[in-house]
């Protein structure tokens, strides 16, 4: 399924506005590994490996919302 605002990454749909403006440069050093910051939560504020992952904006799950810019597109399934 191709839609405009975003794309399926295998794990879940991520809004492509947000992920090209979050992309880190892969060989920067100052940049620590994905295996530090990601893991248990050992607070009660979880946060997401990206912010850019969008979320169901209704029960029926026909449109996606990204929690980081609001953008909305309806998913139409065929």
């Amino acid at each position: 399924m191709q839609l405009d605002s975003f794309y399926n990454d295998g794990m879940g749909w991520i809004c492509r506005q947000c992920d090209g403006e979050l992309a880190a440069p892969k060989s920067d050093p100052g940049f620590p590994s994905r295996m530090f910051e990601e893991g248990e939560a050992e607070s009660k504020q979880v946060r997401l490996a990206s912010p850019a992952r969008a979320k169901w904006a209704d029960a029926t799950r026909r449109v996606l919302a990204c929690p980081r810019c609001a953008i909305t597109e309806l998913v139409e399934r065929s």
